[in-house]
């Protein structure tokens, strides 16, 4: 999902991008291994205070320096999203890329059609998100090696229970409710032509899992 979302913010910076919010971002790197772009695109890393105090130690650790154009914005963004935060942090009305990978399935439905809302209730035509989400036969496909099964499991015994699947339809309306139209969606078949046709070891696609990139009208 990283080698996806890349490829198609590259793409985007290509086109004139100039602002890009990781939402859930963690210990993303994707600011530290794009140098080259610190002069043109400033990169907003949304996550929960305490998870980004452990990245920076993790940083100063390394004796990594924080680019300029790296700004970290403190937010449970899955209970309240703040632009307000962003715009503290240099955040404009202009033209925006968002990531939100490996986070829908721990929201609601509800929960995410309000985040979908809220994100793009600032920003202007043109501005597009990727994410990633879990079609409807979630909590039914075993998977191979029962792998989907299992994480499904894994996910409940940690305390972070999955709470959503979708079917396309679902996911098309939740766009379309709040502007945005699907610009490519990628299957779990389409991932793995993709990405993993010529690997010579055993790893796939998920079966559950899509990529969708959506462009708001």
């Amino acid at each position: 999902r990283a080698a996806y979302c890349e490829k198609v913010i590259l793409h985007e910076v290509m086109l004139g991008l100039k602002q890009y919010v990781i939402l859930g971002a963690g210990l993303d790197t994707f600011c530290l291994r794009r140098p080259e772009l610190k002069n043109s695109l400033e990169i907003f890393e949304i996550d929960y205070p305490a998870t980004q105090e452990f990245k920076k130690k993790k940083l100063d650790d390394a004796n990594f320096k924080i680019p300029g154009n790296l700004h970290f914005v403190p937010m449970d963004f899955t209970n309240k999203f703040s632009y307000q935060q962003l715009i503290d942090e240099g955040f404009e009305n202009k033209k925006t890329f968002f990531s939100l990978l490996g986070v829908s399935y721990y929201l609601t439905k509800e929960e995410n059609s309000r985040l979908i809302k809220d994100l793009f209730t600032k920003v202007p035509s043109g501005s597009s998100i990727v994410f990633d989400f879990a079609d409807e036969t979630l909590f039914k496909e075993k998977g191979m090696s029962n792998r989907v099964e299992n994480m499904v499991k894994m996910a409940s015994a940690s305390g972070e229970p999955m709470k959503s699947c979708f079917t396309y339809y679902e996911i098309e309306n939740i766009l379309e409710k709040s502007g945005l139209l699907i610009y490519e969606h990628l299957s779990p078949a389409a991932i793995n032509d993709l990405f993993f046709t010529n690997r010579t070891d055993y790893l796939s696609a998920f079966e559950t899992i899509h990529y969708i990139h959506a462009i708001k009208k």
